[in-house]
């Protein structure tokens, strides 16, 4: 069946009234129970991206500091927005049907009804029934596993969460899993035609978990897994505690791994253990976690490296900026989300316009050893808490008191609350990225690619050859566009490329790649049905979430429900 979770005690604080309101979207709910006595329940009005609301009313009077175990027996929807169920000829070994979920930011509600927002923290435990060839992995602490005692062809995985955390983070994948020991807290999990991949590629982890213990404070989860997902993931990664979910692209010579696997044990400390308390805030997660990747990279490699991401950063801002258009709200750092779908809000802006803020902060206040110094007293002062932008400033002005006259010459609402760039354009050094601009230039000026060979490329790290690629990707945009065989292609109006882009816009769900190569070939005017056709066809195998931003991006009708 489709319920996953059928019987989901849910743990809570409950109002005065004697009544609980619950978040869900899309479940089809058939008894309440409170303490074992049945509790009247009611669903509300329908919101268009909201879902629904579940409102309890307990069969009994609350004294104060009772204890209540609320159990809502309920199926989720085969539409489910969290979750994606993949067909076995969608998986790698073709044999076996998987499950996996996406919660954050809004999206656990589909999956199990619960306050969901991160301002609310809680432990959980789960047991999760499945076929016995079938493995079951979640967002916390194995707990064992056993035979199911009603079914004899299934097995039951326990697992239980024993630090607070906020709902959009609890996940769950169930297929045809294994798993290989990659450090003394860590294994990776994948089908088995990646998992040895997986493992040599992920063996950096013990050394990046060290490394951010060094800067953060100790890691306080216990075990720390990825898992590599089926290709229709629609993120690089996300940052589920005790389990990072991880995008098969890593594997296939997406040279980014790196980046993304300390971002995501960044988090660990900087989103999941201090969180945002409401999306608004959204920059208190992703601006410090790049903080944090950034100074992992600067401890493994050097200072350079870090500044030469930075740059990187400071053009995905900037591109984000373009795209939303420079007076658009969604650019502040802090904005306003009422009635705003937070898949539609979703770019760069809260990572690289927060670390951009950061590190504005980090030379006004005495360079990165100095700043890291409050980052981590910042991270042990709120730890297991949820907590607004003026809480951080007011433990900012409290740490640096030396320093409040500093602090109060920056131009905090211009940073905070107006769209577009930051107010103050960072100067990093740019070594490491002069070397791939004097390549791009020439690469673009000699037409005859004869005259480069691998030597050319030699000297470059791999984080250098992205970038040089990015450069030649903005000089397709000039007059002087060089010739389709720099294979740049699609924008470059190459009809050659058109069938390679919509095959990789289709075999794999990362939405980094998928919504921009749907967007150029649906640009290019002669292939714009066959975009339109091929997103069609596809659709029912994407990820809900991708399948409902790529309909936009194309113009395509499309209705939420579906």
């Amino acid at each position: 069946g489709r319920a996953v979770l059928p019987h989901f005690p849910f743990l809570s604080s409950l109002s005065p009234s004697y009544h609980q309101t619950l978040d869900t979207k899309d479940l089809k709910v058939s008894k309440v129970t409170a303490n074992g006595q049945a509790a009247k329940f009611t669903l509300g009005a329908k919101h268009s991206f909201m879902g629904t609301p579940l409102e309890i009313t307990l069969p009994f009077d609350l004294s104060r500091g009772q204890h209540v175990i609320v159990e809502v027996t309920y199926e989720t929807a085969p539409s489910a927005s969290a979750l994606q169920w993949l067909t076995p000829e969608q998986t790698a070994g073709k044999k076996h049907p998987y499950l996996f979920s996406q919660c954050q930011a809004t999206h656990c509600r589909s999956m199990v009804p619960c306050q969901d927002t991160p301002a609310m923290k809680h432990t959980y435990y789960a047991q999760v029934s499945v076929p016995k060839e079938l493995v079951a992995v979640m967002s916390a602490l194995r707990d064992g596993e056993e035979p199911d005692p009603q079914d004899s062809s299934r097995i039951i995985y326990r697992f239980r969460q024993p630090v607070p955390m906020p709902c959009y983070l609890i996940a769950i994948v169930v297929g045809a899993l294994e798993s290989r020991e990659i450090g003394p807290r860590s294994r990776v999990w994948s089908e088995k035609e990646f998992v040895d991949k997986a493992a040599y590629e992920f063996s950096e982890t013990e050394t990046m978990l060290k490394t951010a213990e060094g800067l953060a404070g100790p890691y306080v989860w216990g075990q720390y897994d990825i898992l590599v997902l089926p290709p229709s993931f629609p993120y690089g990664g996300m940052e589920n505690p005790c389990l990072t979910f991880a995008t098969p692209t890593l594997l296939a010579g997406d040279r980014s791994l790196s980046s993304v696997i300390a971002h995501e044990i960044s988090h660990s400390w900087t989103g999941n253990l201090v969180t945002n308390k409401t999306w608004e805030h959204f920059w208190l997660n992703e601006g410090h976690t790049v903080y944090l990747e950034r100074m992992i990279g600067r401890s493994m490699e050097s200072e350079q490296f870090r500044q030469f991401k930075a740059m990187g950063g400071w053009k995905d801002l900037q591109e984000s900026v373009n795209t939303f258009g420079a007076n658009n709200p969604l650019t502040n750092l802090v904005p306003n989300l009422n009635e705003v779908d937070l898949d539609e809000a979703f770019s760069s802006v809260p990572y690289e316009k927060g670390f951009s803020l950061l590190y504005h902060l980090e030379e006004l206040m005495g360079g990165p050893e100095v700043f890291m110094g409050f980052v981590k007293s910042y991270i042990q002062l709120f730890s297991y808490s949820s907590i607004t932008t003026e809480e951080w400033k007011h433990y900012l002005f409290t740490y640096f008191k030396n320093k409040v006259g500093i602090l109060n010459k920056v131009d905090w609402n211009a940073w905070m609350y107006t769209p577009g760039m930051p107010p103050v354009k960072p100067q990093y050094d740019s070594t490491m990225a002069d070397a791939c601009i004097a390549l791009c230039k020439r690469w673009t000026k000699e037409g005859d690619l004869g005259n480069f060979s691998e030597v050319d490329v030699k000297t470059l790290s791999t984080h250098q050859l992205i970038e040089f690629l990015s450069l030649l990707l903005q000089e397709v945009d000039t007059p002087h566009s060089p010739p389709p065989h720099m294979c740049l292609c699609v924008i470059s109006k190459w009809e050659d490329a058109v069938p390679m882009a919509l095959k990789m816009a289709t075999e794999q769900g990362r939405m980094k790649f998928t919504r921009p190569l749907f967007k150029e070939v649906y640009n290019f005017d002669k292939y714009h049905e066959e975009a339109v056709r091929v997103f069609i066809v596809h659709r029912a195998a994407m990820h809900p979430v991708t399948a409902n931003l790529v309909a936009k991006d194309l113009k395509v009708d499309t209705d939420k429900s579906t």
